[in-house]
């Protein structure tokens, strides 16, 4: 691989402590900008495919960086980004080859219609274009988005995040936001246990129905919808089938445009599809991606149709981005997209997706916690409940199982959704059946040892009350011969 010599050179030569670090970070990082596992921070100095490293050359298994897309600094395109960084990196006002090319490939996987790119540095970045070009182009305001919905921390963005204004200390939503139900059907608003034989995508369909129609009553319209085509921050959630078509033809009959937010699930995270709302059958106006785009390098885009594009160079205002599109991006993405390809990874994603969702179902059999099995391809959610039947979150579950996962079998997860109790797997796509059934073996030992800790606390609180009555027997005796012995002194 390139630089393995510079590379466990740096790693020897590490001059801070762990301790040091912690140190530094708290006296000069700001205290909002959070760590995973806070109470026992992992410092990782070193990443290979699927697995990171911490600073003392113990080996963790990833099951977290959507980032590291085709896996933690792999060759090609660590290769390709220091080739184009030793020749030239400039900015995309002059002509470069990696910049058209990078445009025509990722065109040529998007539907004929989305033919036209904007080149950003983060998700961030480009679901604020995806807004503007939007806005633009229908000369409305009014934007739907879903509840549990994240598309970045730019102020026009966090406007359309209830992940985030939603949470205490969260910023106030505008009244040109309107947020609708998350398609969620174990734990939405509508769920197959309340509604067995509904029609779900017609269900969560209506309440943006009903905002298109208002908006056009009151002379206004819509601007467009966003939303993720998986939601991630949510708790992995799959929208029901036909959702985002009945969506997309009220917004449009609004006067609106859609954006699908690709940055969590796309370049073939599915596995079936390169896009996750090719899953749907549907074609957007607008596409924004970025995350898994560079591999870890920043580097994201805004894809939309000629119409569109056009309406936004007709504002007379150029759209210059400093290091959108530079030479260096361009070529770590095009790299990317060439080891997707190369590698299959994509139908890597789609062989292991579904053995995991098929084997992570089978623990429902054992583990009366696991309450939901949920994804697609390698974005797998696993939902934990303290009741099966009621539903009922268990937040303290989740949290147990990513600490022991870490702390026990060096294995990575995290947990998310509304109530923070889905499990979410969004490994490197070199994930492979080894890597799979090491997160199996290692996730059954936690619900294991859940369920253990469920009996010792069900059998302790039984003897706490059996112990209880027998004290309470006890010291009424006592109060009965205290007072036999008062009687009889008097």
């Amino acid at each position: 691989m390139p630089f393995a010599h510079e590379q466990l050179k740096s790693v020897a030569s590490e001059q801070l402590t762990k301790a040091d670090t912690i140190k530094l970070r708290n006296q000069h990082i700001g205290q909002a900008c959070q760590l995973f596992y806070r109470s026992d921070p992992l410092k990782i100095v070193r990443g290979q495919g699927q697995y990171m490293f911490d600073e003392e050359g113990n080996r963790y298994l990833d099951c977290i960086n959507n980032v590291a897309h085709v896996g933690h600094c792999h060759p090609e395109v660590v290769r390709a980004g220091a080739l184009q960084m030793a020749t030239i990196s400039t900015n995309n006002r002059f002509l470069h080859d990696e910049l058209v090319q990078c445009a025509r490939t990722l065109t040529s996987k998007m539907p004929e219609s989305l033919s036209v790119c904007f080149f950003v540095n983060s998700g961030s970045e480009a679901n604020d274009l995806a807004l503007r070009l939007a806005r633009n182009f229908t000369k409305r305001q009014d934007v739907i988005t879903l509840d549990h919905a994240y598309h970045g921390h730019l102020q026009s963005v966090m406007e359309v995040s209830p992940y985030k204004f939603n949470q205490p200390g969260g910023e106030q939503k505008p009244e040109y936001v309107h947020v609708a139900p998350c398609p969620d059907i174990y734990g939405g608003q509508f769920t197959d246990k309340m509604y067995p034989d509904a029609d779900f995508g017609a269900l969560y369909a209506r309440p943006i129905e009903e905002i298109c129609q208002r908006q056009v009553a009151r002379g206004e319209g819509v601007a467009a919808f966003i939303a993720e085509s998986l939601q991630s921050c949510g708790g992995q959630i799959l929208p029901p089938a036909g959702y985002f078509q009945a969506v997309y033809a009220a917004v449009r009959s609004a006067g609106g445009v859609c954006i699908a937010d690709e940055v969590q699930v796309g370049f073939g995270r599915v596995g079936s599809h390169y896009w996750a709302f090719e899953t749907q059958g549907v074609v957007p106006d607008i596409v924004s991606v970025a995350k898994p785009m560079g591999n870890g390098h920043p580097v994201g885009a805004v894809v939309t149709t000629p119409e569109i594009a056009q309406a936004f160079h007709a504002t007379g205002v150029a759209y210059f981005n400093t290091y959108g599109g530079n030479p260096v991006s361009c070529a770590i993405a095009n790299a990317v997209m060439r080891v997707i390809d190369e590698e299959g990874l994509q139908h890597n994603a789609h062989v292991l997706g579904d053995y995991l969702l098929r084997e992570c179902n089978r623990l429902k059999q054992d583990f009366e916690c696991v309450g939901d099995v949920r994804g697609a391809g390698l974005f797998v959610g696993i939902e934990l409940v303290r009741e099966r039947d009621e539903r009922t979150p268990d937040k303290k579950a989740a949290h147990c199982v990513v600490n022991r996962m870490k702390q026990l079998h060096r294995v990575l997860v995290s947990s998310d959704g509304p109530n923070d109790n889905v499990i979410k797997l969004k490994p490197p796509m070199c994930f492979s059946l080894e890597n799979a059934d090491e997160f199996l073996l290692a996730f059954r030992e936690c619900l294991t040892t859940l369920m253990e800790d469920r009996l010792a606390s069900s059998a302790s609180a039984t003897n706490g009350v059996i112990a209880t009555a027998a004290e309470t027997l006890a010291n009424k005796a006592k109060l009965f011969e205290r007072q036999d012995r008062l009687i009889k002194s008097v």
